[in-house]
């Protein structure tokens, strides 16, 4: 690992939520954090069975916290990346930089279709139109699922994603909120009317501030 940061959902973003049955969360307001972490390229394998072994180990330490619950803990290839300026934040640093808002866009490609082809859509249709508005994402990167180790912790949710799933993170320079009805709150239909792929969930995130308990009493 080379980075992570930390996100939270309050309240007022929760209500903002994809509402419709999926397989992200079964209730909008369930998911009040989001830690992303990134690693670098070529170390899948021996990351993901560091993860697993230490994870492991610590729940037979009786350290990990019991009462979390692991609403969607998945590993995802990083397969492309769009930035709204070429000189502007690059993908690597991405977590470093402090975004204030992010947004979280899931879908699958449908049959017949390729995520190349969904790739495509958003490169030269969707995204160049949306981050030219007030509300749109300053940088974009879309994974792939990478199937979870048969011994991870047991307490990690088995994702019912598969291959066809693509996972999108849109950094923002403003709070998640602001624009929504114009912007993400319409990203769903844009994504099911390409006929490329059938959208899954969308909700907005905003920075957490470390070392403190800010925003814990706004979760729900």
């Amino acid at each position: 690992m080379f980075a992570g940061d930390r996100f939270v959902a309050t309240r007022r973003l929760k209500d903002l939520r994809t509402t419709t049955a999926n397989d992200m969360t079964s209730d909008p307001l369930r998911g009040s954090y989001l830690a992303v972490y990134w690693w670098l390229v070529g170390t899948d394998e021996e990351t993901n069975r560091w993860n697993v072994d230490n994870v492991n180990w610590l729940h037979q330490q009786g350290r990990m916290y019991a009462e979390r619950d692991h609403v969607h803990t998945l590993l995802y290839d990083m397969k492309w990346n769009v930035q709204k300026e070429p000189t502007g934040c690059t993908i690597d640093l991405a977590l470093d930089h402090g975004y204030p808002g992010m947004v979280v866009v899931a879908g699958d490609v449908n049959e017949g279709h390729t995520h190349e082809e969904v790739e495509a859509w958003f490169r030269e249709t969707y995204l160049p139109e949306a981050m030219a508005q007030p509300w749109g994402p300053e940088l974009v990167g879309s994974g792939t699922v990478i199937p979870l180790a048969d011994d991870a912790p047991a307490d990690v949710v088995r994702a019912a994603a598969g291959p066809r799933r693509f996972l999108q993170l849109h950094f923002l320079d403003h709070d998640s909120a602001e624009g929504w009805e114009e912007g993400y709150a319409k990203i769903a239909d844009a994504i099911n009317a390409s006929g490329l792929a059938t959208h899954v969930w969308t909700a907005p995130w905003q920075q957490t501030n470390f070392g403190t308990d800010d925003f814990t009493d706004q979760l729900r």
